[in-house]
């Protein structure tokens, strides 16, 4: 999922906006200037018509079945930038260390910046996420015979999917959507049902610890076109939940939504992990390549899923 402009420590959505320090911009205002490149490159070729067995659960009414829209693309522009994807990317491929060919799941995908780039570096990638107006923009920028894109519910991943990923990303807090709690429990063992034995989960998103020792309870900023973003958030302790009103005002008129998660410590997501059988290896302080501490408010955990390592697709030059 997705939540906003990572300035500020709270988390990549989350981590990046709740703390009281800068997390390297500037407080108030925060201007994104970057172009977004889109060049194809070997095995990402233009817009085609995908294919997907993947059934969407009940959503009626949930806030997440409606935001991920235009809309949320442009609330969070300062943080989706090329660079910035690159470098998350590159931090990846060194966490991973899978061969060419190697084959991966992103999800939820959102608008690809991940999966684009994955393929491009000679991976086997699938991409699957709920809403259909990010979809849209995944494909447009580009599909091919390593890079298809899915519809569907991460709670209940395509049955052929089974034993069949090498590995597992859950980026940008996309997690801790649903109302039950059991339903993020169902979403970690669907992660390690997809999983091959000895196949890697990669979890980045906002940390509790670190989110609530520099908790920043507002913030603002202007997007490119002119658009002034506020939001302000309240934490309920005992549901662990993070609600988040956002405002927004400028040349297409002015409003306001809702949007809410529940966070997690880094504990509390090892016993979900272990309950599904994956073993996390490695807690780093977000994107960084250190350890993560109580004051993170971002943390990439690294799992393992129980059981003899899977034999990898042979390496292949990359182009």
């Amino acid at each position: 999922m997705r939540f906003a402009p990572r300035w500020r420590a709270y988390s990549a959505r989350i981590g990046n906006l709740c703390s009281s320090e800068s997390n390297g911009a500037v407080r108030t205002i925060a201007k994104s200037r970057q172009k977004r490149a889109t060049a194809s490159r070997p095995g990402v070729t233009g817009p085609q018509r995908p294919s997907s067995n993947a059934t969407p659960l009940t959503s009626e009414g949930e806030w997440w079945s409606r935001y991920f829209d235009a809309f949320y693309l442009r609330e969070y522009e300062p943080l989706f930038t090329l660079e910035r994807d690159r470098q998350e990317v590159a931090r990846l491929l060194d966490i991973l260390g899978l061969p060419d060919g190697a084959r991966l799941l992103d999800v939820p995908c959102g608008q690809g910046r991940h999966s684009h780039l994955l393929a491009e570096a000679g991976f086997d990638v699938d991409g699957l996420d709920l809403s259909t107006e990010l979809l849209g923009h995944a494909r447009a920028r580009g599909m091919g015979a390593r890079l298809r894109y899915h519809r569907g519910d991460m709670r209940a991943l395509p049955s052929e999917w089974t034993g069949q990923f090498d590995a597992v990303l859950n980026l940008f807090t996309s997690f801790g959507f649903f109302t039950d709690p059991s339903d993020d429990r169902a979403v970690v063992a669907q992660f390690a049902r997809v999983l091959r034995p000895g196949g890697t989960l990669v979890w980045h998103g906002g940390s509790r610890d670190g989110v609530m020792a520099r908790f920043l309870e507002r913030d603002w900023w202007e997007t490119e076109d002119g658009t002034m973003h506020a939001q302000e958030r309240r934490f309920d302790p005992l549901s662990g939940v993070l609600s988040v009103e956002s405002h927004w005002s400028g040349p297409d008129g002015a409003g306001k939504r809702e949007h809410r998660i529940r966070l997690y410590t880094a504990t509390r997501l090892a016993e979900l992990c272990a309950d599904a059988d994956l073993i996390v290896e490695a807690a780093y302080d977000g994107w960084r390549d250190r350890p993560l501490t109580r004051r993170s408010t971002e943390m990439l955990l690294v799992a393992r899923k129980e059981g003899e390592d899977r034999e990898l697709p042979a390496p292949q030059s990359r182009r």
